[in-house]
């Protein structure tokens, strides 16, 4: 199966129906979205579709860029950009196989096919019969379509895996962030193209397509057992991001008709194992991956960039304006596509707050080996007046600020009236954090918004009367939800009182919220309209 050619990807289109097409069905405007079995098959596929638009066909600059996002090109010349590639797209065969090492790693004995996913049991976990949650025999049986990108899901993602199984070029469960139209129905191709950035943007020497240098499996993998062996930005084609391959994988094959297990359609070759080696590419140093978001020390300038990974808790409005705006300050280093599209891209949009384009971010919350949950979130990605940059950063950063603190004491609070010595307790309490920032997130983004229309880029009182309100509100929601909806006789109700008192002091007149209201002259507003 060729992965240029072959129709291999579902598709949605503008009338609901599902299709699987070649990948030139990108460019047909009534596909508006991939139609996978899978939330990081998803994701995988934009990742694998930009990653070919940004190698294949690149714009020269942001006026050839702005052509094509109005005007896609028709299928058939889609399809003979993509041709350039088609060698090093080959899922299966005597050559090199697409994202599979060189070797055919005879002397491995094969596992099942289930190993590919991130969140499957492990060997360990198997064998201690730990597989509680996510059980085993998953994906026992998968179709050559959905080995393909489970192999390409794994790839991106790679956590670490024991010794000398190497961690993706991003980390091990990076945060992706894309730029997407602000219409859900907008075209595949709209979503894809905001995506891929201009040669002016984005200055690197033409890919030889024929190289490993771009394509690593087209040649032998740099074994990393030795010292000196990491492979640096510098060593291969900056594109080489989109295609990096640090595992060493061959899947196997047979040719027996059977029904893949995740897409449930019945298939005439089917997967079932795959032999798999340590020591592959072994990705070092400083990356800037065009589609994720990197944080620095700016007290030590001179250390390697990381990644952002998705962590417990989720991904919330607390990181927006991380995600969405550079700030050298902090350290913050939003994806290249997400600075590419606000510096350049949105002066091609005329568009108010309501039809914002969205940020997409997503991706694995990965502890070690382990997958803890999936993340995906949409926000505003919005356009700041350069002249207030700075202050509206500040302010924004003021409302998420006292959001986090606000979350700290109900939470706090919330395992004083659970346990008897809270500090000691045990056990994932980010599902009261989680309720917290969804709970308020609305408030959020209406209170931003009106920032954005004020003419010295600061909260006005009303603004911020209205934020420290919401807050108070939520925190004291969340709390009588989590400790006081039990209506029955309680011997611990004094405790629980005790601790709800306590975070209604802290929200009524503590030094922090005086000091809020105080900034912001909220009282001055109070005693004004009394």
């Amino acid at each position: 199966m060729n992965l240029i050619t072959d129709p291999w990807l579902s598709y949605r289109f503008r009338d609901g129906s599902e299709r699987r097409l070649p990948l030139s069905a990108i460019a047909d405007p009534d596909v508006v979205d991939f139609a996978l079995p899978r939330a990081d098959f998803h994701g995988a596929a934009y990742q694998f579709a930009i990653g070919l638009l940004q190698t294949v066909m690149a714009p020269e600059d942001k006026y050839q860029w702005h052509d094509c996002y109005q005007s896609a090109p028709d299928e058939k010349t889609l399809a003979a950009s993509l041709s350039l590639v088609k060698h090093a797209f080959e899922l299966d065969g005597d050559g090199p196989r697409f994202m599979q090492d060189w070797d055919p790693l005879d002397g491995v004995s094969p596992g099942p096919v289930s190993g590919l996913l991130i969140e499957a049991p492990g060997a360990n976990g198997l064998k201690l019969n730990t597989d509680h949650f996510i059980k085993r025999g998953i994906a026992e049986v998968l179709s050559p379509e959905m080995a393909a990108l489970a192999l390409f899901t794994l790839q991106i993602n790679a956590p670490s895996g024991g010794q000398g199984h190497r961690t993706g070029l991003r980390g091990g469960g990076p945060l992706t962030t894309l730029v997407l139209p602000h219409d859900a129905d907008a075209s595949l191709w709209q979503k894809l193209w905001l995506n891929v950035q201009s040669r002016d943007a984005w200055k690197y020497d033409d890919p030889d397509y024929q190289s490993a240098a771009l394509f690593p499996w087209l040649g032998p993998t740099r074994i990393s057992k030795a010292k000196g062996s990491e492979i640096y930005a510098n060593d291969v084609h900056p594109l080489a991001m989109f295609w990096a391959m640090p595992r060493r994988v061959k899947l196997l094959f047979e040719e027996q008709e059977g029904v893949c297990q995740l897409s449930r359609q019945p298939c005439s070759r089917r997967c079932r194992q795959y032999r798999t080696s340590n020591y592959g590419n072994n990705y070092a140093g400083s990356w800037e991956h065009p589609l994720t978001h990197y944080r620095f020390d700016p007290k030590k300038p001179n250390e390697d960039y990381l990644s952002t990974k998705g962590q417990p808790g989720g991904i919330q409005y607390r990181q927006w304006h991380s995600l969405s705006f550079v700030d050298q300050t902090e350290g913050n280093l939003p994806a290249k596509v997400v600075q590419n599209f606000v510096r350049e891209k949105a002066a091609f949009f005329d568009f108010d707050w309501g039809e914002a384009p969205r940020l997409w971010a997503f991706g694995f919350d990965m502890d070690n080996m382990k997958a803890r949950g999936w993340y995906n979130s949409e926000f505003p990605l919005i356009r700041l007046d350069a002249d207030l940059r700075d202050t509206l950063l500040s302010e924004i950063k003021a409302l998420q600020s006292l959001a986090q603190e606000v979350v700290w004491h109900c939470r706090t609070q919330i395992k004083a009236a659970w346990f008897d010595k809270p500090a000691d307790a045990k056990g994932d309490t980010s599902q009261i954090d989680l309720q917290f920032w969804q709970q308020t997130q609305t408030e959020f983004f209406i209170a931003v918004q009106s920032l954005l229309n004020t003419h010295d880029g600061r909260l006005t009182a009303e603004i911020a009367r209205r934020w420290l309100r919401a807050l108070s509100f939520q925190g004291q929601e969340l709390f009588d939800e989590q400790v006081l909806s039990n209506l029955y006789p309680d011997r611990d109700m004094a405790k629980k009182m005790q601790a709800r008192r306590r975070l209604s002091g802290w929200l009524a007149g503590s030094k922090r919220i005086r000091q809020f209201r105080s900034d912001y002259r909220i009282d001055s507003l109070i005693r004004e309209q009394a």
